[in-house]
């Protein structure tokens, strides 16, 4: 019986999930995201090129595979527009492979003002939201007031929605919030919007699907299938670092709900974990470096979050992180990127347990946001070779094959693939069994 293979991120998003998916996806043939929104960002690289994509999957620059948006997803039509667009201009035609669910949920121009708005009015309590209108569009679909995309091919769209952006305006002026001069994209509201329905008309030229029949239709014509998730598994709403996360579900479980499957169907699961961890926005950080190293690791990583601009916050590998997201996904695979980042440190650090007051303790806790807790390190010799060139997990130094043999056994879990560069050559199985 045929099974939908997975790939996610295992820390707080910015994994390189991207590149992953591209270099996968000549084995798989149809590639299906299942969740989030435009706040998600997939940077690849190839011969030279960058590409970043914010909602089509990143299967989409092989002409021969099918990519599918599916229904857990909400779908920003000025956003897809426009990446659509940039595709085109570099070649690449995705009208032809990009398939889009009826039942995926539309982001409105006023989702993102509510966005701004709710922002703003947050204070120092604000989370480090995108404003991309993520979490007010998957409100109103959780409220039960959401426009699903399907919408736009039947009469009285335009009805649904102005009703709905009037319940949105009432909200905003209650929040006492004035968003006359706030851009999206750059540009004023009424701009945005008057763009938001051209690009709506543009979507309908598109195959519009009950992805949910298309998937099971081709799960039984034997055809493969890899589901590909956004941001990460800390930022989950329901296990995640709990209020600073996204709106969905980041894990293995979102896969169910996001394409229409049965746990059943599921089959290999790839989690994708980068050489250190980074985080965007605000939230606990329990090996964060806010030293000379942090800034090193975002200098060589070119750290800068491909969705906002913003620095990425940097720290060393939590491991205890790491095994609750394995626990939560069910992880068969592990897949390590950025591993040429480390090169030229002398000396690594792991952290494998936490100490709170006088406890140890190597389960991620629930009030990580709430009290203190200390992260206790391995230390691990580093090495100086260029992993970039190096094109097999023999050729590698020692020291790093013993970086990676400690997380394996430390997660029990083996790296099946290790990345040591943003092109998609600069990638290489290490022969191990997922």
């Amino acid at each position: 019986m045929a099974k939908v293979d997975v790939l996610l991120g295992l820390q707080w998003g910015d994994e390189g999930k991207g590149k992953v998916v591209d270099v996968l996806s000549q084995d798989y043939d149809i590639v299906a995201r299942f969740q989030g929104g435009a706040n998600a960002g997939h940077t690849l690289e190839i011969d030279g090129d960058k590409h970043i994509l914010h909602l089509i999957p990143s299967g989409i620059f092989h002409a021969d595979k099918i990519n599918i948006i599916g229904n857990g997803v909400v779908i920003d039509p000025f956003i897809l527009r426009k990446e659509v667009i940039s595709l085109r201009n570099k070649k690449i035609d995705a009208s032809g492979n990009l398939y889009l669910s009826k039942k995926a949920h539309l982001i409105l121009p006023t989702h993102r003002l509510l966005d701004a708005a709710y922002e703003f009015s947050k204070g120092k309590m604000k989370i480090g939201s995108t404003m991309k209108g993520i979490g007010p569009a998957y409100t109103d679909k959780t409220a039960r007031n959401g426009l699903r995309l399907g919408e736009i091919l039947y009469s009285g769209f335009y009805d649904r929605y102005t009703s709905l952006k009037e319940q949105h305006m009432r909200i905003i002026s209650l929040l006492d919030w004035d968003y006359s001069d706030f851009l999206l994209d750059g540009i004023p509201f009424g701009e945005y919007e008057s763009q938001w329905f051209e690009s709506t008309e543009m979507l309908k030229h598109f195959h519009i699907i009950d992805s949910e029949h298309f998937i099971h239709k081709s799960l039984n014509e034997n055809r493969t299938i890899l589901a590909e998730g956004a941001q990460g598994t800390m930022l989950d709403v329901e296990f995640g670092t709990y209020p600073f996360v996204t709106s969905s579900s980041t894990v293995c479980a979102g896969v169910c709900t996001g394409l229409g499957i049965a746990p059943s169907r599921v089959g290999k699961v790839y989690g994708i974990v980068k050489a250190y961890c980074t985080r965007v926005g605000e939230g606990p950080f329990p090996t964060e470096l806010n030293n000379a190293t942090g800034d090193l690791m975002r200098d060589k990583g070119n750290e800068f979050g491909s969705t906002t601009g913003r620095p990425r916050r940097c720290g060393w590998l939590d491991l205890v992180a790491l095994r609750y997201a394995i626990m939560l996904n069910g992880v068969t695979g592990l897949i390590m990127t950025k591993a040429d980042v480390l090169s030229g440190f002398k000396s690594l650090k792991v952290c494998t347990r936490y100490r709170r007051n006088h406890e140890i303790i190597d389960v991620f806790p629930y009030g990580i946001q709430h009290e203190k807790f200390t992260p206790l390190y391995e230390e691990l010799s580093g090495w100086e070779q260029d992993l970039s060139s190096i094109g097999s997990y023999g050729e590698a130094p020692q020291t790093f094959r013993d970086y990676v043999r400690f997380i394996e056994e430390e997660v029990r879990v083996p790296f099946v693939q290790i990345s040591t560069g943003a092109d998609r050559k600069q990638i290489f199985r290490t022969g191990r069994a997922s």
